[in-house]
């Protein structure tokens, strides 16, 4: 399956990449030219308390992520809820943020793109590949990234990935509250 790794600039150059053995992070020492070991075996946090998505576009949801998001938002202290919403943007630093402290990024269909909007080749499965190496999960809401077998080069697909439980959570919901 190669190598998945994602690549982030600011204060920092670091590379997070894995081989199939874990998920291993380097920054990079500009006064020697080379990017260190800086986190090895990586793994998701065992309890996620944030969720990433555009909530701009609530009103396109599918209802099952609908609900998922005002169960993120109810307060329940038995669960940790409600959940902190933090959604940057950009994939790889919501992925990142939420491997670093615990939480799910959701990217779901729309009407206007009822397929979803992310790469499955090459948003999708690298994310995916190296979330499971993590401890993660992701789907698309009814069935796993890496079983999905591609059609085409640009296929599109709904994307949710991070903390198995909350993968499994958003899940359920979409089982139990389909779209009419």
């Amino acid at each position: 399956p190669g190598a998945p790794a994602y690549g982030g600039y600011g204060s920092s150059t670091m590379l997070v990449y894995t081989t199939g053995c874990g998920v291993h992070a380097f920054t990079y020492d500009p006064s020697l030219g080379v990017f260190c070991l800086c986190q090895e075996r990586m793994r998701f946090p065992e309890k996620g308390k944030t969720y990433s998505i555009n909530e701009g576009n609530y009103i396109k949801f599918p209802n099952g992520v609908k609900k998922y998001i005002k169960f993120c938002q109810e307060e329940d202290s038995s669960t940790s809820r409600p959940y902190t919403s933090r959604y940057i943007g950009s994939l790889v630093a919501d992925f990142h943020r939420n491997l670093l402290k615990g939480g799910i990024y959701l990217y779901p269909s729309t009407a206007s793109h009822p397929q979803g909007k992310l790469r499955l080749l090459y948003e999708c499965n690298p994310m995916a590949f190296l979330a499971e190496q993590a401890g993660g999960k992701a789907s698309d809401g009814k069935e796993r990234i890496l079983d999905i077998i591609p059609e085409s080069l640009h296929q599109r697909r709904s994307f949710f990935v991070g903390n198995r439980h909350m993968v499994d959570d958003v899940e359920r919901f979409i089982r139990e509250y389909p779209d009419a």
